[in-house]
């Protein structure tokens, strides 16, 4: 299921009066939706083909700010346009903004009309070609983990970010009486997001004050990675409309546990779930074990789509339910990949590496990459790590830093193989950056701890 408004439809409720407004949206390097707020009847009449957006929507940081060092632009090129093109099978309405349809965008070259092979949703399509090549299609679902605070993003930003309350006061996770009291937010978020034609499941407390997880139903790749993205998005608008406001931060507290977004894969043929060998150890088929096989050989090389900021890494903590080690697991959350339906129709496996902050289409098609090179080689997969994982001194350890997750990026003849130099490449300067951003900054930590005594 992709959007839930045809063309058609949206024509006879702008003549309704019912729409007015038209979200025309393309996905940046850091997973935001970006875009034009359209007339409906011009979104009609002319801009459902096509319109515009600066190239510096896929060369700048998390503050809009224009770093140097890309190819694809810059100053001395004059900062050009992309043809932004509705994919009109992701038309939809969104029910928690009056009168508004949206549609996701695909981003081509304005000369040419060729698909920007920078363009996140067109990274992961490539991947998803790829794998149609072997004869499969991936199935995927993610977790969107969040904290939800009592006061307003503007209070907080006014405050500077230093009088955080979370909405709860203890550890939350699957508690039905503090959730009732949260349902003031997250009940809107369920059923303006189902409305929107996102196949919602449920959401629940986590395992922290404050912290909640939204689950939604497992679809074709490109359709989770839409899905996860209008969440994301209309999980910090739901929460703006109703005065509190929401961090997908993955460690925004030194004392309490990270957010997370688990990545939950297997591959079908048509109806047929090809993981599934129901005469094989814990239900797994060969092919699966050569992709999960895969996944964990290339863990490192695409961390930095896992973990793309330098607080992404705050989150690697053992004792936290966050992974430090790259090893599977049956059914063992300490381990950064866990074998989930076990000798069952719905085994899979979960990536437990993304954090809250994660790109979807960037860390899916990763994880794709991976898993394909592990089919084409035929990788073995080592037995399954069992007992407390943050304590097994043989398993390879995640990068844990995103300076070590830049350096084995743009390593990684995988990745540049899967996804070509020039994506690799554009990649890399973006982590730089950050990197580059945080190695400039002073700390409140390095201020208090040797203002007086150093």
């Amino acid at each position: 299921m992709a959007g839930n408004l045809s063309f058609d439809e949206l024509k006879t409720a702008a003549g309704s009066g019912d729409i007015d407004t038209v979200l025309v949206c393309c996905v940046d390097m850091q997973g935001r939706l970006m875009g034009k707020r359209f007339h409906v009847q011009n979104f009609i009449e002319s801009s459902h083909e096509e319109t515009h957006c600066c190239n510096y929507i896929l060369a700048t940081d998390l503050e809009m700010a224009t770093p140097d060092g890309y190819a694809t632009t810059s100053w001395q090129a004059g900062y050009g346009d992309y043809v932004m093109k509705p994919d009109l099978s992701t038309l939809r309405r969104i029910p928690w903004l009056e009168g508004t349809a949206m549609v996701l965008c695909d981003l081509l070259d304005h000369h040419n009309h060729e698909p920007v092979p920078q363009s996140p949703r067109q990274i992961l399509k490539v991947q998803i070609a790829r794998l149609k090549d072997l004869g499969y299609e991936a199935m995927m679902a993610t977790e969107l983990e969040f904290f939800l605070f009592e006061q307003s993003f503007r209070e907080l930003a006014q405050s500077g970010y230093r009088e955080l309350t979370p909405i709860s006061a203890y550890n939350e996770d699957y508690h039905i009486l503090q959730t009732t009291k949260e349902e003031g937010v997250m009940r809107p978020v369920r059923n303006h997001l189902f409305a929107a034609g996102i196949p919602v499941e449920n959401t629940k407390g986590e395992a922290e004050t404050g912290q909640e997880e939204l689950n939604i139903r497992y679809a074709e790749a490109l359709d989770c990675a839409d899905h996860h993205t209008i969440a994301k998005h209309a999980v910090k608008e739901i929460a703006w409309a109703q005065g509190r406001s929401v961090t997908f931060l993955p460690k925004w507290h030194p004392q309490k546990v990270g957010s997370s977004s688990h990545v939950h894969m297997s591959l079908w043929a048509g109806k047929t779930p090809v993981f599934r060998d129901e005469n094989a150890a814990h239900g797994m088929s060969e092919l699966m074990r050569h992709f999960m096989a895969g996944l964990i050989e290339y863990a490192a090389d695409y961390t930095c789509f896992l973990a793309p900021y330098v607080n992404s890494y705050k989150r690697f903590m053992k004792g936290t339910f966050a992974p430090t080690r790259t090893v599977w697991s049956v059914d063992n959350r300490t381990a950064g990949f866990r074998l989930c339906g076990e000798n069952s129709k719905a085994v899979r496996v979960e990536c437990r590496i993304g954090g809250s902050d994660m790109n979807p289409y960037l860390a899916q098609a990763a994880l794709l990459a991976a898993g394909i090179k592990g089919i084409e080689d035929k990788l073995d997969l080592a037995p399954p790590t069992g007992g407390d994982v943050y304590e097994n001194a043989e398993a390879k350890h995640i990068p844990s830093t995103l300076r070590a997750a830049i350096e084995t990026l743009r390593a990684s003849a995988m990745l540049r193989a899967a996804m070509g130099d020039a994506v690799v490449d554009h990649y890399v300067r973006c982590a730089e950056w950050e990197q580059e951003e945080f190695d400039k900054a002073v700390t409140d930590w390095e201020i208090a701890r040797g203002f007086e005594r150093a």
